[in-house]
Formats: structure tokens, C-alpha cells, sequence
């Protein structure tokens, strides 16, 4: 089950709704650390009901498939924000989640759709050594924000990204020429395009065991800091 909780902390004590999921056996097993999953939803679900972000992606999936082997966050955007501006409050976020939860440090995971792609893009870049592995679903980096090159800070990270081959709200190339610079830092990033998919990418990629056996195979290690274009 998801219940809606309210963070409010970062840089200006911005106030974010978010969806929480806990294991069915969460607490049974005293000490136990669990992976985690932080999903940031695209622009059509920002707003102030955190139910609408239910549409699509893992709180949709946590819907249908009760059975779910992380912590499952899931923070709104509020209406006429986007994550570019809210990247230091997700990331109090999480520092919040991991005091007060049974969360495993070495073992976060980082995924979003379109808006929310960008927004994993831009988290996981300011914050290199906090995930285990990320996954942008059809997300896009902008030249205003430092892409393509400050991927390269991910270049050690383990990076899938997914988009659909006919997408016509983010084009596939904003994907590709993320995925062609970290290949070109030396990354080993995957890269799934969908033949014949428009913008949903997502129900695909969300649907998949494997995305998820992939995350779980990936723990974070100490990395150096790096510098990081802002």
C-alpha cells in the first residue's frame, strides 16, 4: 500500500507530497536494510494530489503488483515547478527517508519518465556517488543546465537509459547524445530503444523484471568526489 506523507526541507524549505511504499514484510526482520527506489513522475502529474501520480510508472505499478522488493518514493512536483528547480529538496528528501526507514544506503536506485528523466539526469550528475545505478525513462538533458557534458561525472555509475524510437514530445535523440557522451567518458551505459513506441516508454521499461535485476545487482561503492559544471 502507498500512503501519502509531506517532506518539507531542502535549500528554501520547499514542501513536497510524495507517495511511500513499504515491503509487505517490512519490520519483520529486526535490522534488516532494504533497497530503495526513488521515482520523479513527468509534467502531467505535477499538482497538489499525489494520487494522480498512480497514472504511470512504479506507483502505478505498486497498484497492480503488491509484491515489491524495495522502499518505493515517489515525490510530486508541484504545479508549475519542475525538478531542475526542486533538485537539492529531492535530495533532503532522501536524506530524510534514509534517517527515519530501514533503507540500505549502498542500495539506491534512481528512475523517472520524461520531465522526471531529466530530473534523474540532473539528481544523479549533482550527486555521483549517492546511487547504485539510474535509469532516465525518455529523458532529456538541456544545454542550459550543463548537458551533454556534465555526464561524464557518471562515467563509473552504472546508467540504463530507455526511450521509444518514435517519440514525439522528447525526441530520441535527446537521449542518444547523453548515451554517445558517457560511451565516449568511458562508460559501459546500456541503452534500450523501443522500435515503433511513441512517448510511453515507460509501461515497457516499468513492466520488465529484468529492470529490476539490474537495479538489485548494482550496489554503490565509495567513489571519489568529482567536480560538477553546474
Amino acid at each position: 500500500m502507498q500512503e501519502i506523507h509531506t517532506f518539507r526541507g531542502g535549500p528554501k524549505s520547499r514542501k513536497l507530497n510524495y507517495l511511500l511504499y513499504l515491503p509487505e514484510s517490512y519490520g519483520e526482520e529486526p535490522g534488516k536494510k532494504w533497497p530503495l527506489i526513488l521515482f520523479l513522475h513527468g509534467a502531467a502529474e505535477r499538482g497538489a494530489d499525489p494520487e494522480n501520480l498512480k497514472k504511470h510508472g512504479i506507483p502505478k505499478l505498486l497498484d497492480e503488483k503488491p509484491e515489491f522488493p524495495f522502499i518505493a518514493v515517489s515525490p510530486q512536483c508541484p504545479e508549475g515547478s519542475t525538478w531542475a528547480s526542486l533538485v537539492e529538496t529531492l535530495k533532503s528528501l532522501l536524506d530524510h527517508i534514509l534517517e527515519n526507514f530501514s533503507a540500505a544506503r549502498d542500495r539506491l536506485y534512481l528512475t523517472g519518465i520524461s520531465m522526471g528523466g531529466n530530473g534523474v539526469w540532473l539528481l544523479a550528475t549533482r550527486h555521483p556517488d549517492i546511487f547504485a545505478a539510474v535509469a532516465p525513462v525518455c529523458g532529456y538533458g538541456l544545454r542550459s543546465q550543463g548537458f551533454p557534458e556534465r555526464v561524464c561525472v557518471l562515467k563509473d555509475v552504472p546508467v540504463w537509459v530507455f526511450h521509444g524510437s518514435d517519440d514525439d514530445i522528447v525526441d530520441l535523440s535527446e537521449s542518444q547524445k547523453l548515451v554517445n557522451r558517457l560511451r565516449e567518458c568511458g562508460s559501459d551505459v546500456r541503452f534500450t530503444v523501443y522500435p515503433r513506441c511513441g512517448h510511453d516508454s515507460w509501461t515497457r521499461t516499468y513492466e520488465n523484471p529484468e529492470v529490476y535485476e539490474w537495479f538489485l545487482a548494482h550496489r554503490s561503492e565509495q567513489r571519489l568526489p568529482r567536480k560538477i559544471e553546474k
